[in-house]
């Protein structure tokens, strides 16, 4: 099942500097981003990591920030990244571990050192409708 990595677009950090034209959501998207195409070069609808972006995960007092979720799985929330090829590599790395979990908890001994201290929510699955 595909683990998705929901980057916020939005995020600046405290010494973003405006006159870059662009927000350190935006450099972190395109860093994770060139990261899931190098670590899984054959995308498609079985890829076991796709990325989107979004407009503000409203976690702007820990940001960058950015989601990792799949159907059915526990989904995180993370923060405090830098746009960095380092973060986004730990990123990409633990969103490949979530998607080949069962349940998306991958064992702490297997977070990449990268996101560890990175954790801000762990949210359960929806449940299961049988409407």
């Amino acid at each position: 099942m595909t683990s998705w990595i929901t980057i916020c677009d939005t995020c600046k950090r405290d010494d973003w500097d405006a006159e870059s034209g662009i927000t350190d959501g935006e450099a972190l998207a395109a860093l994770i981003e060139a990261e899931v195409a190098a670590q899984i070069p054959t995308q498609g609808a079985d890829a076991p990591v796709k990325t989107r972006r979004v407009s503000c995960l409203m976690g702007c007092s820990h940001g960058c920030n950015i989601a990792v979720q799949s159907a059915g799985k526990l989904a995180y929330t993370l923060g405090r990244f830098e746009a960095s090829a380092e973060d986004a590599s730990a990123i990409v790395s633990y969103a490949v571990k979530h998607a080949a979990t069962e349940n998306g908890q991958v064992p702490y001994r297997e977070w990449p050192q990268g996101v560890k201290g990175h954790f801000v929510t762990r949210h359960p699955p929806l449940p299961a409708t049988s409407e």
